[in-house]
């Protein structure tokens, strides 16, 4: 029996609503010191530990760098394994597009520093507005189709199919399609390892 589109999302969301409970918990921080080191409402926080929400691709990213993790690690636990392989349709969908554009994280590796792989593919006229990542945070990425434009501090860079883009992200940017065709590219994350703090901007080793 495959599993459906609403199957995957609730399994998304009840590994998240566990994960941030044991995170917060063996911190030992209550939700409004979450909420001040994450930028994420104690509201909101609520919710998502209640499962009683789907977050953003954008609040997990928060929850994650004030944790000092990545977002990997808020799906599913930490495991030691010399080999992993997992396969696509098994990559959670944490981004889509209101044309049908979508974001898989295929991957997350927590030492030394956090890196992520994810899979972009923006239907024409889709977009997507990060806000800054925590300070030190750089982003790969290659364009497999399509032309994307990948805005960097307010200036635009027109990125083409096989040609790879590097930026600080640690300031506000974004991708999106002008064009008619689909464009897809693969992006690699990379954080500095520590608890980042929305509050102060500065960075604690993470709790082991």
């Amino acid at each position: 029996m495959t599993e459906s589109g609403a199957d995957r999302v609730g399994a998304v969301t009840a590994a998240v609503a566990q994960q941030v409970r044991d995170l917060r918990a063996a911190r030992g921080w209550s939700f409004e010191e979450l909420a001040g080191r994450s930028g994420v409402s104690k509201g909101s926080l609520v919710q998502i530990e209640g499962a009683r929400t789907n977050p953003s691709v954008g609040t997990l990213c928060r929850i994650a760098d004030a944790f000092g993790v990545n977002i990997a690690q808020l799906l599913e636990p930490a495991e030691e394994r010399a080999v992993k392989i997992t396969s696509a349709a098994e990559a959670p969908v944490l981004w889509q597009g209101e044309h049908g554009g979508t974001a898989q994280l295929l991957s997350g590796l927590g030492e030394p520093d956090l890196v992520e792989l994810w899979d972009w593919r923006l239907a024409p006229g889709e977009a997507h507005r990060s806000l800054d990542h925590p300070r030190g945070t750089r982003e790969v990425l290659h364009i497999l189709a399509g032309t994307v434009i990948v805005r960097v501090d307010g200036q635009d860079h027109p990125v083409h199919a096989g040609e790879t883009i590097e930026i600080h992200a640690d300031r506000e940017h974004g991708y999106r399609n002008d064009s008619d065709e689909p464009a897809r590219l693969m992006m690699v994350v990379v954080t500095p390892s520590g608890e980042w703090d929305r509050r102060t901007r500065s960075r604690r080793p993470r709790q082991e």
